[in-house]
């Protein structure tokens, strides 16, 4: 296990590249967002002074964030190590919200850092960051609320076969209008699955307690491996009375941008921890979860872009699971050289120097993949952060 404490990343050259969008497998709808026929990705490559590259998804949309507050302090922390211009990465967000996209960004540059670092040192990441094992148990989401059965059984049938046994579906149509749609369409997913694969279902905050009473008792508590985010994730005491007075495990965490959060979800009856690595503030906020989770002997699992989370997931334990959201993630596999590999229900991750990833960038090139393209060295970025307390 290496430290990144003590790195050092005199940082020469920035990049973000965006990349043309793919088709879905199947245009894709949840409870309130959607649908979305196309998904895509945008990408930051760090580099350092000796041409060591670092890389990570990151949200292009929010260049203000990364132009005002991280990158004055990436490019001009010279022989600065991690332990110490880290925290001033963290507050350099401040004014910007911890709990916002910010948290999130800060935890994508992190990511990138983490990746040069193990990079350099020749290492995949699982190893830097102390894990022995290279392959983490995934499960299947989709199921999109705007999906026909045809649709759900041609999902679900191809997730089984390639040796899936736990299928997370998204429940709470029409903004949680259609309830008994919902039921029929979880009934008729467990009729296809039997015993061969759990059934997990995510409402995304959608209902009220009633909804979810309703919904349970239709459905058969024993017949959920959990219930993802039946309610507003910040309505504490409601969850608390949720958790109360149901058996199924009750699931949150995915819409958490800062780790602090975690403790009081875990006091409000929280069984089931969802942190996603790339929407939080850091790598070792992640970690704080993960342990979080061990201590109390809660079901963990991790979301997002999870061919690249994955390493981090290897550091759990083996019950622990990464998300795979099948319809919109499929479509991107075209523009990696490497990735994890998926077999019988499992990600095995190469053995590649850092993240387990790499995307194939004289095929985005030359097939003229990338729609946006942006460029900052040092001498384009002021080392004083205008930004101010108000």
């Amino acid at each position: 296990m290496y430290d990144i404490d003590n790195e050092i990343f005199n940082i020469k050259r920035i990049r973000i590249r965006v990349l043309e969008q793919v088709a879905a497998v199947t245009p894709f709808q949840d409870a309130t967002m959607g649908p979305f026929p196309n998904f895509g990705i945008s990408i930051i490559t760090i580099e350092d002074e000796d041409g060591n590259l670092g890389e990570a998804p990151v949200y292009n949309s929010y260049m203000n964030i990364l132009e005002s507050c991280i990158f004055p302090i990436l490019f001009h922390s010279r022989s600065v190590p991690y332990k110490e211009f880290y925290p001033k990465l963290y507050w350099s967000i401040r004014n910007e919200g911890f709990k916002g996209a910010a948290g999130a960004i800060l935890g994508q540059v992190d990511m990138a850092l983490y990746d040069l670092a193990a990079r350099r040192r020749k290492v995949p990441l699982y190893r830097y960051i102390g894990s022995t094992q290279n392959d983490v148990k995934m499960y299947g989401s989709g199921g999109g609320t705007n999906y026909t059965l045809q649709e759900l059984e041609t999902e679900v049938s191809f997730l089984m076969n390639k040796g899936v046994d736990c299928y997370k579906m998204k429940i709470g149509k029409d903004f949680g209008a259609k309830i008994n749609e919902d039921i029929n369409r979880v009934k008729f997913v467990k009729s296809l699955a039997g015993n061969k694969m759990k059934i997990a279902v995510d409402v995304n905050q959608i209902w009220n307690c009633n909804d979810v009473f309703k919904f349970v008792d239709a459905i058969g508590e024993e017949n959920l491996c959990w219930l993802e985010e039946p309610i507003h994730s910040a309505a504490y005491d409601q969850i608390e009375l949720l958790c109360e007075k149901l058996s199924v495990t009750v699931a949150y965490g995915e819409s958490e941008r800062t780790s602090k959060i975690f403790p009081t979800l875990v006091d409000s009856g929280v069984r089931h921890l969802q942190p996603v690595p790339t929407q939080l503030g850091g790598m070792k906020e992640w970690m704080e979860i993960r342990d979080l989770c061990e201590n109390k002997n809660l079901q963990f699992s991790s979301g997002g872009y999870s061919l690249y989370s994955a390493f981090l997931m290897t550091s759990a334990n083996r019950d622990s699971m990464i998300e795979y959201l099948y319809p919109l993630m499929y479509g991107l596999e075209k523009y990696f050289l490497v990735r994890p590999v998926w077999e019988n229900g499992r990600f095995y991750l190469s053995e590649i120097e850092g993240l387990p990833v790499r995307i194939d960038w004289d095929y985005c090139y030359k097939e003229n993949k990338i729609v946006q393209e942006r460029l900052w060295e040092k001498q384009d970025v002021s080392k004083y952060n205008p930004v101010v307390s108000m």
